[in-house]
Order: C-alpha cells, then structure tokens, then sequence
C-alpha cells in the first residue's frame, strides 16, 4: 500500500516541489491549497495524487480533511505568507493572518493528523519554517515571530511524540527564489547575494530534497531538529 502525504500550501512555489518530489518517491500525495485550485488540480494530476482545499485558518476545512484521509504516514506544514513592513506599521488583521497561517495553523493541521499516527505509533511531521526564525528579520518581525515559534512548537512536539514512535523535524530555508520574493529589483538581488557564501540562490527543490530526507529511512533516528537550507547564510 502506497505511503500517503499531506502538504499544505501544495500549490505554492516550495509546496509544489515537494509535492513532486515526494510523489518521485512513492508517496500519494494530497496537495493542500486555499485558492490556487486550477494549480492544485493540475499538479495533482500530474503526480497521480490528490488535490485538497485546506485553509488551515479553517478548522472546518482542517477537520474535514483529517477525516476524509484518515490516517497519514507524512504531513508537511508549509503553508505561510509573509509581509514587508515596519513593525510599527503592519495592521493588526495582517498580523494576524501571519501568525494564524504560519504558527496556528500548522499547530491545528497537526492536531487533527496527529491522533491517527500516535495509534499507529507511526507519522513523520515536517515544519516549515525560516532562517529569519533563527535569526529575526528586520521588516518581517511579525513573520520571524511566527517562524521561530514553529521551531519551539517542533522541538517541543518532537519531545512529546518520540515514544509513540513520531519524528518531527522543521526545514528552514533561507532566500528561496519563488513568486514570494519576485518584489526585488535586480539590484536588490544582486545585494542579497553578496550575504549568500554559496554565492547562489535556493531553489524550491532544495527545500523539497531536505523535506525528502527527512520523511525517509536515512533520518530515522533523528527528531526536533532544525535543518538549515540557507547557502550559509545562518550559521
């Protein structure tokens, strides 16, 4: 019986490279989306998968999702958005959307997957987080705010679910070159680079490599951690 995952935020830059490449190794994979249904579809299509709304804002949609699938070997929390601006500046709604979508919102996606995999006494849980969660970002406070408490909502969980035999592990990407970051100037970019020791830009399937690691046999005896994807940028 094929292995089956859960990814949120599915049809986004990084969400639909790890769809791909965790359908490359054999899982069946549900690709979670709010309002990119097309995209959604069609890459479900095109990995044999699944397509699923899940705003994981929506207890309802989160709920209706963990019952249709039952149990899952592999949930991936990658849904976030993100805001430049000045701390002082954001709007309070905005705030909240960040801290719902990215903290909450995996934490709730969790919760409703989570029982199925402690009765199994098997799961793997990966987070998505940031290296401005490790580290903090001026302009994205809000957003460093929600990131760093994916990482201690990881290590924390990671703790509580090691004996029923479920890992839990976070990703933290550093400047990944997808549509969220397609606001900078090329001199922008350029300046960004120069802080890159690789020299090189991330790409969505260096995430989704990362991701495949640590859902695979290669990481069984590793949990709680903080697996940086950043070019050497955090060190």
């Amino acid at each position: 019986m094929k292995k089956t995952a859960v990814v949120t935020g599915g049809a986004g830059g990084i969400g639909e490279a790890v769809c791909r490449r965790l359908s490359s190794d054999g899982y069946y994979v549900y690709v979670g989306y709010v309002s990119s249904k097309e995209k959604a579809e069609r890459i479900a299509e095109e990995i044999s998968g699944e397509s699923l709304k899940l705003d994981v804002t929506s207890m309802a949609d989160i709920s209706d999702a963990a019952r249709k699938i039952g149990f899952t070997n592999l949930l991936v929390n990658n849904a976030g958005i993100s805001e430049i601006e000045l701390f002082t500046c954001i709007s309070e709604q905005k705030s909240r959307e960040i801290i719902d979508t990215n903290l909450i919102g995996a934490m709730n996606c969790t919760r409703a997957f989570l029982p199925e995999m402690i009765k199994r006494k098997s799961g793997c849980i990966i987070n998505i987080s940031s290296m401005w969660g490790q580290v903090g970002a001026s302009c994205e406070v809000d957003y460093s705010a929600s990131k760093a408490g994916l990482i201690g909502f990881t290590k924390a969980l990671a703790k509580e679910t090691a004996p029923s035999g479920i890992r839990v592990n976070c990703v933290s990407p550093g400047f990944i070159m997808t549509e969220m970051n397609k606001c900078f100037s090329d001199e922008d970019l350029n300046l960004i680079r120069e802080e890159i020791p690789l020299g090189i830009f991330g790409e969505p399937r260096h995430v989704a490599d990362s991701v495949a690691f640590l859902a695979s046999e290669y990481s069984e005896y590793i949990t709680g951690q903080v697996l940086a994807v950043n070019g050497g940028m955090v060190i």
